[in-house]
């Protein structure tokens, strides 16, 4: 499964899904792809309608969903590319490009059944073979991302509109893995040249890229083949790197941009200049990445101690401005995932923490870390702050090339936050999973969290027991070494009360039903 972090930048306390973009480089940034059909100028508003006009903080790195991954660039990839689900208002699976399917009765195979008659914008058809290349291209391409997210797919047949996977084991999970995050799904003539589609997006959602400034500006026009179109109200949009946060508020004002997202910071400062200010629901959380395979990490007593000497209420109450909840758990809570009997434990103590150092052996000052994190960082100062305080020191160290040995599990203390996923067994595997890439002390998993997440698999989404299945296996999963989860904050918009309400559906940006007019 592909982790998608954090960036943490002074102006930003909790900005899920932009460091590892940022990490991956952004080496076309001076790159100009020609226009499909505009050049010069305004090219999406040469024709009139409404427009969106975005200041995006997670501004793709790749326009290839394979390389792009599942991270929070997920939504803005969904205006070029649709997916076989998408997902509610109540976080379940709902048609998009597939109108249903069904599992066999074993539960090792299901059959998606797409609409007719779609295209891409390419003009090529989207049908079966489709998606099976979609599935291998995400599962075989060199860069892919989104490898380890399939591990459950063994072969896929096409048979016109029909796609059968047939899975390696039971797994219930596929509708809610395969949607926007995981197979956006793009032209399979496109993506016979990965990185013409990478500058190039060809999909079958609900915009087609006319223009694009990598790194900097994209321009699109609403896809009239979309399956859809008929409730999207949006003519064009205009996709911008967001600039620094401290003058997105003013563009808002100024009318350079309709729509933006923010940081919780700046939520105050947007309601006070007459925008609408809202509250998208979530799965972000933040944490420790400890790497157990080396010391002092290898020692669990110095583990626990660093457990308890984290108050989870500062970062709370400085990083979110009353918007953020103290987490010990990858879940917000109130999520299905979310697990009651977990939550008082490893409760702030550091008088316990400083017996637990004692125990193991060392002295106050005697350990010394290096947290290394991509970019400066509010979280880390509180880090560091909070064990001084039970005897740790901790040096900060910024490295612009980090994700190369996070991802390789090669340092020792980090700072990682994920946006998670709409599949729950998917967010805790990629945490606890002895694979997963958010697990920096890999190949390690905690005693019976195989078998708890296997069950999970195995239990369909509308059982009465999935809650109760669910939760246990979040409980395994929350006895590993590896992570001490700190926060959750939700994501903030802030948009010209020209934008109607957006759906609400959790942790996606829905334009279904979107319409702008005037202030």
């Amino acid at each position: 499964m592909s982790g998608r972090l954090t960036s943490r930048s002074p102006r930003t306390a909790f900005r899920p899904g932009r460091l590892r973009a940022a990490a991956l480089g952004t080496a076309l940034a001076t790159v100009l792809v020609p226009a499909l059909s505009a050049c010069g100028g305004d090219a999406s508003t040469a024709g009139g309608g409404a427009t969106l006009k975005w200041a995006s903080s997670y501004f793709p790195a790749h326009w290839d969903p394979v390389v792009s991954g599942s991270g929070a660039q997920f939504r803005e990839l969904a205006l070029v590319y649709a997916s076989l689900t998408r997902t509610d208002a109540t976080g379940k699976a709902v048609p998009d490009l597939a109108k249903s399917w069904e599992y066999n009765a074993k539960g090792d195979q299901i059959t998606f059944h797409l609409r007719p008659n779609l295209k891409f914008s390419d003009g090529e058809p989207v049908d079966g073979a489709a998606v099976k290349a979609a599935i291998l291209r995400a599962q075989k391409q060199k860069n892919s991302a989104l490898f380890g997210d399939l591990t459950s797919i063994k072969s896929v047949d096409a048979n016109g509109l029909d796609a059968v996977l047939h899975l390696s084991q039971v797994d219930y999970q596929i509708p809610q893995l395969l949607g926007e995050r995981v197979l956006q799904i793009a032209s399979p003539k496109a993506a016979e040249s990965p990185t013409k589609l990478d500058q190039n997006p060809v999909g079958a959602g609900p915009f087609t890229v006319t223009q694009i400034v990598p790194g900097t500006k994209v321009l699109l026009k609403k896809n009239p083949d979309y399956w859809d179109a008929k409730d999207i109200h949006i003519d064009n949009v205009e996709l911008t790197s967001a600039p620094d946060a401290a003058t997105v508020v003013s563009g808002l004002q100024t009318g350079v941009y309709n729509f933006a997202d923010i940081a919780p910071s700046q939520a105050e400062a947007a309601k006070k200049a007459g925008l609408d200010v809202f509250v998208q629901p979530g799965f972000n959380a933040a944490n420790l990445s400890l790497n157990v395979n080396k010391a002092p990490f290898d020692n669990d007593k110095v583990v626990d101690a660093v457990r308890y000497a984290i108050n989870r209420q500062e970062f709370v109450d400085k990083l979110t401005f009353g918007y953020g909840s103290a987490t010990n758990q990858p879940f917000p809570k109130g999520y299905v995932a979310y697990d009651p009997q977990s939550a008082n434990d490893y409760a702030y103590d550091p008088a316990k923490a400083k017996q637990l150092l004692s125990d193991a052996g060392y002295k106050a000052g005697q350990i010394k870390l290096s947290l290394v994190i991509p970019a400066e960082d509010p979280q880390a100062e509180i880090v560091q702050a909070q064990l001084a305080k039970v005897g740790i020191t901790v040096s900060i160290k910024v490295d612009k090339n980090w994700a190369t040995p996070f991802f390789a599990k090669d340092l020792t203390f980090s700072l990682y936050g994920t946006t998670g996923r709409d599949s729950a067994a998917q967010t805790l595997t990629a945490h606890f999973g002895p694979n997963g890439p958010l697990n920096l002390s890999s190949p390690y998993e905690p005693s019976g969290f195989e078998a708890a997440i296997a069950k999970v698999r195995q239990t369909p989404l509308d059982s009465p027991d999935y809650t109760k299945v669910l939760q246990a296996a979040t409980r395994a999963g929350l006895q590993s070494k590896a992570l001490v989860f700190t926060y959750s904050s939700p994501n903030l918009i802030a948009k010209s009360k020209s934008i109607s309400a957006l759906p609400k559906n959790p942790a996606h940006i829905d334009w279904t039903g979107v319409t702008i007019g005037s202030n």
